[in-house]
């Protein structure tokens, strides 16, 4: 963590002057607002998260509950999850609290006792066979509690705007703030009273029920499944040997999904209520937690559950759908002002722990590119890629959720191999833990054609961190990890056998990052730029290198120290980043997008290519 460049701080360095807008920041919901939030589920208080790192937008985010969310119903973290927890700066404090799931086993029937489970694999799961982070299950509460501070941390101040409703939208084709907003106050002093805001933008986070959504005229298309689950956060004692273990059971009553939560004690079980009749009318949604019960220990045979309390239950039956368009542009030639995010644009079943990490994901995409739109970095045509981009995602999502449910909900007769679930499990890794996104070109995804001097650093999939030494005090850390949810672009250089080039692309290249840099703010407040040499770092000083590698930031003009790395092996680790990477011994330039998406990769020579390229995604600055 840097600080003190503004300064001597004495307090704690992750809260934020105050700046801009959040400076004085009004207790009442403005008239007019250039992002309006609604909903302050994952992706919403992300997006407010984000936000704030735009002191000079105003945004506002409001919430019909009365005050923060006590009992979460998603807890499944993905890796890439943590991995986006760690650029908004509380990663390692939420993992401290969190359950680390370390093993995934599965039961199934005993050949020689049917009625019986016993069970058939253990394995390992798959989170650190990918990347550093670990797989986690801890309350959504909490995580909506770590971003709502950064929110509240960052310059801009966001903090929710609690027990205030959306009832509808409109649209206007002119003025400033063309989204008419309806709201209502539904407690406190102001209880009942409706008024009319009005917004740049708005960003629909509020849910499977959405009321943008509908406001826009979007629609959900596909089917709910015939198959009902109900699921319990649980107190008991058992004699279940793996209680503390994620399990996948299948047993001849049925099947459960096993989660221990976080905490030593607590764990969520989903226990399969079986087909839906076609004239239920959702009459299964009031299945009462004891027969819920009833049917687990009946799963679990011989073993058994005592229940000492019930935290939380609710049953749901599996839907599959993903809305026809997450924006309201629909084929109309203007830029697109309202947007929808999370279960507001696709539902899925909550057993391959998506719904959450895939909703963070959406705010994550849509932040940056509404502060970059906001602030005049880039034109309005970014925010047509939110919609392009995400939207595939969500249809893999659902693809993927279908068959991971379908053979979760398997009949005992109808397993031929009973390690088949395992198998799926560690094959699929890649894409429940949050890496298989790949972005297609676009104004913000260049041209593969310089894939191969980087094959580790795949075109449109995030940028995969790995250790490098630290030049100016021999520390190892994780590339990676210096990259903050600032809104800024990522640019790494990786050097020539003997640094030559990289100095003078350097050199060329300073011109064309100041091109589209504000001249009243720091000179890397758009692009931080980083250098990687190939040699030892004992033989590099930072004073030697280009003065693009040495920026002077803040009011004080004080050089950063934190531009210049080189790869190892190092005492510290053993890890050559250019291995590990495949990168090219010649040298290349990795751009990435504020998000963690790599968007260009480019020769060393290669500086009018790099300049094109940053054309498209944005406008030259004043």
């Amino acid at each position: 963590m840097q600080f003190h460049h503004h300064g001597y701080v004495s307090g704690d360095p992750r809260v934020k002057d105050a700046e801009g807008l959040g400076a004085d920041r009004p207790a009442d919901l403005p008239d007019e607002i250039d992002v309006l939030i609604v909903g302050s589920g994952p992706a919403g208080m992300l997006l407010a998260a984000q936000m704030s790192q735009y002191p000079d937008v105003s945004t506002r985010i409001i919430e019909k509950r009365e005050g923060r969310l006590v009992l979460g119903q998603a807890d499944g973290i993905q890796p890439r999850s943590v991995e986006t927890f760690q650029a908004f700066g509380f990663a390692e404090r939420i993992i401290a609290e969190a359950y680390n799931i370390g093993w995934m086993n599965f039961w199934g029937p005993n050949p020689e006792k049917p009625d019986e489970i016993i069970r058939t694999a253990r394995t390992a799961d798959y989170a650190y066979d990918i990347c550093e982070f670990p797989h986690l299950i801890v309350n959504q509460a909490r995580v909506l509690d770590y971003f709502a501070e950064a929110a509240a941390h960052g310059p801009g101040r966001i903090v929710p705007d609690y027990g205030v409703e959306f009832l509808g939208l409109t649209v206007h084709d002119e003025g400033e703030h063309p989204v008419e907003v309806r709201i209502r106050y539904v407690a406190g002093e102001r209880a009942g009273e409706e008024r009319t805001v009005r917004a740049k933008y708005v960003a629909g986070c509020d849910g499977a029920r959405s009321g943008v959504r509908g406001a826009i005229g979007r629609t959900h298309v596909g089917e709910m499944a015939a198959h009902a689950w109900g699921v319990m956060d649980v107190l008991v004692n058992t004699d279940f040997p793996d209680w503390r273990t994620k399990c996948a059971i299948n047993s001849e009553a049925g099947n459960i999904l096993h989660i221990p939560r976080e905490g030593g004690y607590l764990s969520r079980m989903y226990i399969d209520l079986g087909e839906v009749a076609a004239d239920d009318d959702h009459r299964v949604r009031q299945t009462p937690v004891e027969e819920i019960i009833r049917r687990a220990n009946a799963i679990l045979h011989p073993y058994s559950i005592d229940v000492k309390q019930v935290a939380w239950h609710s049953v749901y039956e599996v839907g599959h759908r993903v809305t026809d368009g997450f924006d309201d542009a629909f084929e109309s030639d203007r830029h697109p002002r309202v947007f929808l995010t999370g279960d507001a644009c696709h539902t899925h079943s909550a057993k391959a722990g998506q719904g959450m990490n895939v909703s963070m994901q959406d705010g994550f995409n849509l932040g940056w590119k509404l502060g970059s739109v906001l602030t005049g970095r880039s034109p309005e045509t970014l925010l047509e890629t939110y919609g392009a981009e995400r939207h595939p995602v969500a249809q893999q999502l659902i693809d993927f959720d279908r068959e991971w449910s379908s053979l979760m909900a398997r009949k005992p007769e109808e397993i031929s191999d009973p390690t088949e679930l395992a198998t799926f499990y560690l094959g699929t890794a890649e894409f429940p833990s949050g890496f298989m996104t790949q972005y297609t070109a676009s104004m913000i995804v260049g041209s593969d054609a310089h894939q191969a001097l980087a094959g580790g650093f795949p075109l449109g999939k995030r940028f995969k961190s790995a250790e490098v030494v630290r030049v100016g005090d021999g520390n190892v850390i994780h590339l990676g990890h210096h990259a903050r949810a600032d809104g800024r672009w990522r640019v790494y250089a990786f050097g020539d056998r003997d640094g030559t080039r990289l100095n003078a692309w350097a050199d060329a290249a300073a011109p064309v990052f100041t091109r589209f840099t504000p001249s009243a703010g720091d000179v890397d407040a758009v692009f931080d730029v980083k250098a990687v040499y190939q040699q030892p770092y004992e033989e590099i000083e930072v004073t030697t290198t280009p003065e693009l590698f040495q920026p002077q930031t803040g009011p004080l003009g004080l050089t950063d120290w934190e531009k210049v790395y080189a790869a190892g092996p190092s005492k510290w680790t053993e890890t050559d980043i250019f291995e590990a990477r495949e990168l090219s011994r010649e040298g290349v330039v990795i751009v990435v997008r504020p998000d963690q998406y790599v968007a260009a990769i480019l020769p060393l020579d290669a500086v009018d290519e790099l300049e094109g390229f940053l054309e498209g995604a944005f406008l030259p600055a004043s």
